[in-house]
């Protein structure tokens, strides 16, 4: 069934989602920062919007996919946001990753105007949004998930109904927390490797053979031995999603030492003016520390 969808922020991951939704046969309105990255919407049969509250004006559910928190809540609740012209009975979904805290205000704020939302941040990077093959974790109230199930099913493989509101930005979180922890152990392992003058290729293959077999050892860690840092995820926007893990732990007094030093690795490759590579640039940092090239 065709629905009349909305689509703010065509990114790198936004605008192959959007295209993605186009292409299973809904209308589409849209909105990008810059009038460019409507383009290829546009052609696809989307109506280009100059701003969010015309997206909100015209369709029935809203995705959003923008870079940090206050991003989204100027979407959602600025003065020329999304809140001045939705309607009781549309969905918002946030497919950003932003602070779980902040996320649980803005449902609140979208129900007192009967407005559902969903935060739906996802994983897999610019080829699993090209493809359609993101993993989606999915917060916020069940009936709403089961209506807008159909529309992640044209963007992604594994989709996961995790709990109530700010639960799919928990998760997405400890995906953060798992994947730059795996990126500095591997970073630890190839550079260990070298020093001791052992081919760092074959100890990967070896590796991944075993029980230290990863998604990350495999493309991170092919990446660093290719020193190919070529983004699939940049490191600044690494470095913002655990912040909001950090700031987070910081709130509710858990101790993760482990996420602290990766974000102090993400801290100093944004100072030496690496953001914009690959975050398996960590290893740079490990190998500056260990005097390895």
């Amino acid at each position: 069934m065709s629905m009349k969808l909305g689509f703010i922020g065509l990114g790198i991951m936004g605008r192959p989602m959007a295209l993605n939704l186009r292409q299973a046969g809904h209308a589409m309105w849209v909105h990008g920062r810059r009038p460019v990255t409507m383009e290829v919407l546009v052609k696809a049969g989307a109506q280009a919007c100059l701003t969010v509250a015309d997206v909100a004006a015209n369709t029935e559910i809203i995705f959003i996919m923008v870079s940090d928190t206050p991003d989204v809540e100027n979407i959602v609740l600025g003065e020329n946001g999304l809140i001045q012209r939705l309607r009781r009975g549309q969905v918002v979904v946030d497919m950003s990753t932003i602070s779980p805290a902040a996320t649980r205000i803005f449902a609140e704020k979208l129900a007192q105007r009967g407005v559902e939302m969903l935060d739906a941040p996802v994983s897999g990077g610019e080829v699993g949004a090209v493809n359609a093959t993101l993993s989606i974790m999915v917060g916020g109230k069940a009936k709403t998930f089961e209506k807008v199930k159909p529309l992640f099913e044209a963007l992604g493989k594994n989709i996961v109904h995790v709990g109530d509101h700010g639960a799919g930005q928990v998760a997405k979180a400890c995906n953060q927390i798992v994947v730059s922890l795996t990126i500095q152990g591997v970073s630890e392992a190839l550079t260990f490797a070298r020093r001791n003058g052992v081919d760092a290729a074959k100890v990967r293959v070896a590796l991944m053979g075993g029980s230290a077999a990863s998604k990350i050892l495999e493309v991170h860690g092919q990446r660093m031995l290719d020193n190919d840092f070529k983004p699939g995820f940049k490191v600044k926007l690494h470095q913002k999603d655990l912040r909001i893990v950090i700031e987070d732990a910081h709130k509710l007094g858990i101790g993760l030492p482990g996420t602290a030093l990766v974000t102090q690795h993400l801290n100093a490759l944004m100072g030496s003016g690496d953001g914009e590579l690959d975050s398996a640039a960590i290893v740079k940092v490990v190998e500056r520390m260990s005097g390895t090239r």
